[in-house]
Protein backbone atom coordinates (compact mmCIF):
# COMPACT_ATOMS: atom_id res chain seq x y z
CA UNK A 1 0.00 0.00 0.00
CA UNK A 2 1.85 3.43 -0.89
CA UNK A 3 0.69 6.24 0.77
CA UNK A 4 0.18 9.76 -0.74
CA UNK A 5 0.23 12.56 1.70
CA UNK A 6 -2.86 14.70 -0.07
CA UNK A 7 -2.94 17.71 2.86
CA UNK A 8 -5.31 18.81 4.32
CA UNK A 9 -7.93 17.29 2.81
CA UNK A 10 -10.18 13.93 4.33
CA UNK A 11 -8.84 11.01 4.10
CA UNK A 12 -9.16 7.27 5.69
CA UNK A 13 -7.00 4.40 5.30
CA UNK A 14 -5.77 1.34 6.71
CA UNK A 15 -3.48 2.53 8.92
CA UNK A 16 -2.55 -0.51 10.73
CA UNK A 17 -1.53 -2.22 7.61
CA UNK A 18 0.44 0.97 6.35
CA UNK A 19 2.35 0.94 9.20
CA UNK A 20 3.46 -2.55 8.77
CA UNK A 21 3.89 -2.85 5.30
CA UNK A 22 5.78 0.54 5.01
CA UNK A 23 9.57 0.04 4.63
CA UNK A 24 10.94 3.78 5.19
CA UNK A 25 12.56 5.15 7.83
CA UNK A 26 9.54 7.93 7.70
CA UNK A 27 6.88 8.43 5.43
CA UNK A 28 4.71 11.13 6.17
CA UNK A 29 1.15 10.06 5.43
CA UNK A 30 -0.88 13.13 5.70
CA UNK A 31 -0.78 16.47 7.18
CA UNK A 32 -3.65 18.78 8.19
CA UNK A 33 -3.44 22.21 9.92
CA UNK A 34 -3.03 21.00 13.41
CA UNK A 35 -1.40 17.72 13.34
CA UNK A 36 0.74 15.09 11.16
CA UNK A 37 0.79 11.36 10.91
CA UNK A 38 3.83 10.07 9.98
CA UNK A 39 4.86 6.04 9.02
CA UNK A 40 8.14 4.83 10.58
CA UNK A 41 10.23 1.27 9.79
CA UNK A 42 13.23 1.13 12.84
CA UNK A 43 15.61 -1.44 11.78
CA UNK A 44 16.71 -3.92 13.83
CA UNK A 45 19.36 -2.73 16.80
CA UNK A 46 18.62 1.17 15.23
CA UNK A 47 16.92 3.77 16.87
CA UNK A 48 14.63 6.91 15.98
CA UNK A 49 17.31 8.77 17.29
CA UNK A 50 17.38 10.78 20.69
CA UNK A 51 15.35 13.93 20.32
CA UNK A 52 13.39 16.44 21.72
CA UNK A 53 10.86 18.91 19.94
CA UNK A 54 9.92 22.14 22.24
CA UNK A 55 6.44 22.87 20.73
CA UNK A 56 5.23 18.98 19.15
CA UNK A 57 3.72 16.63 21.84
CA UNK A 58 3.83 13.05 19.89
CA UNK A 59 1.86 10.22 20.60
CA UNK A 60 3.67 6.44 18.89
CA UNK A 61 2.28 3.26 18.48
CA UNK A 62 4.16 0.15 17.16
CA UNK A 63 2.17 -2.34 15.40
CA UNK A 64 4.89 -4.61 14.44
CA UNK A 65 8.22 -5.41 16.75
CA UNK A 66 9.66 -4.95 20.07
CA UNK A 67 11.54 -1.57 21.27
CA UNK A 68 12.30 0.36 24.57
CA UNK A 69 10.99 3.82 25.31
CA UNK A 70 13.26 6.39 26.88
CA UNK A 71 12.05 10.04 27.66
CA UNK A 72 13.22 12.54 30.46
CA UNK A 73 13.99 16.35 30.41
CA UNK A 74 17.40 16.46 29.32
CA UNK A 75 19.12 14.13 26.78
CA UNK A 76 21.55 13.00 29.53
CA UNK A 77 18.77 12.24 31.96
CA UNK A 78 16.46 9.81 30.62
CA UNK A 79 14.52 8.87 33.72
CA UNK A 80 11.26 7.03 32.01
CA UNK A 81 11.98 3.78 30.34
CA UNK A 82 9.46 1.22 29.16
CA UNK A 83 9.84 -1.94 26.93
CA UNK A 84 6.98 -1.40 24.42
CA UNK A 85 5.81 -4.03 21.79
CA UNK A 86 3.20 -4.57 19.38
CA UNK A 87 -0.20 -2.48 20.45
CA UNK A 88 2.00 -0.11 22.94
CA UNK A 89 1.33 3.34 22.40
CA UNK A 90 4.14 6.11 23.89
CA UNK A 91 3.26 9.44 24.92
CA UNK A 92 5.69 12.16 24.16
CA UNK A 93 5.00 15.72 25.43
CA UNK A 94 6.88 18.93 24.06
CA UNK A 95 9.91 19.41 25.47
CA UNK A 96 10.77 16.08 26.57
CA UNK A 97 13.80 14.15 24.83
CA UNK A 98 13.25 10.77 24.00
CA UNK A 99 14.19 8.25 21.98
CA UNK A 100 12.88 4.61 21.03
CA UNK A 101 15.02 1.51 20.08
CA UNK A 102 14.19 -1.59 18.21
CA UNK A 103 14.88 -4.12 20.84
CA UNK A 104 13.81 -7.01 18.41
CA UNK A 105 15.20 -9.45 16.19
CA UNK A 106 13.44 -7.90 12.70
CA UNK A 107 12.16 -4.44 11.58
CA UNK A 108 9.83 -2.28 14.48
CA UNK A 109 6.68 -0.48 12.60
CA UNK A 110 4.92 2.42 14.30
CA UNK A 111 3.21 5.36 13.23
CA UNK A 112 3.75 8.95 14.73
CA UNK A 113 1.23 11.76 15.41
CA UNK A 114 2.62 14.60 15.88
CA UNK A 115 0.66 17.96 16.97
CA UNK A 116 1.70 20.42 15.53
CA UNK A 117 2.65 19.42 12.63
CA UNK A 118 6.63 18.94 12.65
CA UNK A 119 7.60 17.75 8.92
CA UNK A 120 7.46 18.31 5.38
CA UNK A 121 4.26 17.62 3.77
CA UNK A 122 4.61 14.15 1.73
CA UNK A 123 8.09 13.61 2.61
CA UNK A 124 9.65 10.08 2.25
CA UNK A 125 13.00 9.77 4.23
CA UNK A 126 14.20 5.71 3.17
CA UNK A 127 17.18 6.33 5.84
CA UNK A 128 17.48 8.29 9.49
CA UNK A 129 20.59 9.61 7.62
CA UNK A 130 18.83 11.04 4.52
CA UNK A 131 15.87 12.47 7.39
CA UNK A 132 19.30 13.65 9.40
CA UNK A 133 20.21 15.18 5.91
CA UNK A 134 17.15 17.29 5.34
CA UNK A 135 16.55 18.64 8.96
CA UNK A 136 20.67 19.94 8.63
CA UNK A 137 19.75 21.27 5.20
CA UNK A 138 16.66 23.21 6.94
CA UNK A 139 14.62 21.10 3.87
CA UNK A 140 12.36 19.10 6.47
CA UNK A 141 9.81 21.80 7.90
CA UNK A 142 6.19 22.00 8.15
CA UNK A 143 4.18 23.74 5.58
CA UNK A 144 3.96 27.46 5.99
CA UNK A 145 -0.37 26.55 5.60
CA UNK A 146 -0.19 25.07 8.95
CA UNK A 147 -0.92 26.37 12.09
CA UNK A 148 2.53 26.24 14.85
CA UNK A 149 2.36 27.83 17.96
CA UNK A 150 3.67 31.45 18.28
CA UNK A 151 5.56 30.67 21.88
CA UNK A 152 7.62 27.50 23.03
CA UNK A 153 6.85 25.23 25.71
CA UNK A 154 7.01 27.20 28.73
CA UNK A 155 8.73 24.58 30.70
CA UNK A 156 11.81 24.61 27.46
CA UNK A 157 11.74 28.68 27.65
CA UNK A 158 12.47 28.62 30.84
CA UNK A 159 15.82 26.14 30.55
CA UNK A 160 17.02 27.63 27.35
CA UNK A 161 18.18 31.06 29.75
Amino acid sequence: MTRSDIGPHPDSFDLETATIENTNYRTVAWTGLYLQVTLMCIPAGESIGLEMHPDTDQFLRLDAGTGKAQMGPDKDKLVFEQDVSDGWCILVPAGTWHNVTNTGDGPMNLYVIYAPVHHAAGNIHKTAADAAEDESAGTDTPPTWTKQPATSHPDQAASDQ
